[in-house]
Formats: structure tokens, C-alpha cells, sequence
């Protein structure tokens, strides 16, 4: 609290008008300082995490491990390095003898680029079933935004596959290793 404590008036002289040093307590200001911080620290909302949500498919039983899939609806989305995305059309099956060889396209992330792709393959199938597979140089940021694109476009039906031999075959040079 705020105390008014008078001045002595010196020995000999006539007292004038007394003159009141001034002395604050600071003491409530600095619990009010601790309150209002403690309070606006405990309601302040933090910035919230974006999260995407994914389903898992169930575990699958001992006798059907793999599932089968018509190479008519797949497409098979290769993330390499630089910001770039080769993908083709059907299933790489080299030693199907009757199936192929898919031609790869190489392409970026733009509006221009993936997305245009993943759209045109889904006005020609209905549920195109899209495999996503991350070359040795790819990039955590690229599978991010090759996930984003799944959800712009709308794909119901997309996995996360690992890369085979004949992926790599199909790739570059440079993304082999």
C-alpha cells in the first residue's frame, strides 16, 4: 500500500508547508502481475496439430494374404527425389509374359502435375485403386503431399506398398540406389 510519511521540520527554522516523501508498495501490483499471467497462460489454446486420418485395414487371416487386383484399375505412383512422381498405369509383372511393360511418366507435385493425373485416371474408372510406393530418395514431405492429393481428388481406394524389383527396373538411373 501507498504510505505518506511526514518530514521532520529542521531545528531553527520556521515550518513551512511540510513537504511528504512518497513511498509505493509494490508488492500487490506484483501478485496481480502473477495472477493475470498464471490466468491468461491456462485459458490461452495452443496451436492445434493438423492431422490427417487414416484407416488401417484389418490384419489379414493366414489363407488370403494377398488380395487380388485387376491391373485395369491400378495405378502405381513412384515418389523420387527432387520433388518429383513417376507413375504408370497397371501392375509391373515381368515375369507375366502376356502383361506389358507399363510406360512411366514422370511429373511433379503441382496443380499440373499429380493431381491432374489422379483425375483423369478417376473420370475413367470409377474406383481406380491407386498404390503409392516411395523410392529410395524420396522425401517424408513428398509422401505428405502425395497423401494431401489423395484426399483433393477424392480417392476412396489407395495403399502404401512397398517397392519392387521391378518398380526399380522401371525407374531412372539416378533413382535406383
Amino acid at each position: 500500500m501507498a504510505a505518506i510519511e511526514p518530514s521532520a521540520p529542521k531545528a531553527g527554522k520556521k515550518p513551512r508547508a511540510r513537504k511528504h516523501n512518497f513511498r509505493l508498495d509494490m508488492t500487490p501490483m506484483v501478485d496481480l502481475a502473477f495472477l493475470l499471467l498464471t490466468f491468461f497462460m491456462l485459458t490461452t489454446t495452443f496451436a492445434k496439430s493438423r492431422v490427417m486420418e487414416l484407416q488401417m485395414p484389418a490384419k489379414p487371416h493366414s489363407d488370403d494374404q494377398n488380395t487380388p487386383l485387376q491391373a485395369s484399375k491400378a495405378m502405381t505412383i513412384i515418389l523420387g527425389s527432387g520433388h518429383q512422381a513417376y507413375y504408370y498405369f497397371g501392375l509391373a509383372r515381368p515375369e507375366d509374359p502376356g502383361v506389358p511393360v507399363p510406360t512411366l511418366h514422370t511429373t511433379n507435385f503441382g496443380p499440373q502435375g499429380i493431381r491432374r493425373a489422379l483425375l483423369a485416371r478417376g473420370q475413367r474408372w470409377l474406383a481406380p485403386v491407386v498404390l503409392i510406393k516411395a523410392g529410395p530418395r524420396a522425401k517424408y514431405s513428398d509422401m505428405v503431399d502425395i497423401l494431401d492429393e489423395m484426399n483433393s481428388t477424392s480417392q476412396k481406394k489407395y495403399a502404401l506398398t512397398d517397392l519392387t524389383a521391378a518398380d526399380r527396373q522401371l525407374l531412372p538411373p539416378s533413382e535406383r540406389q
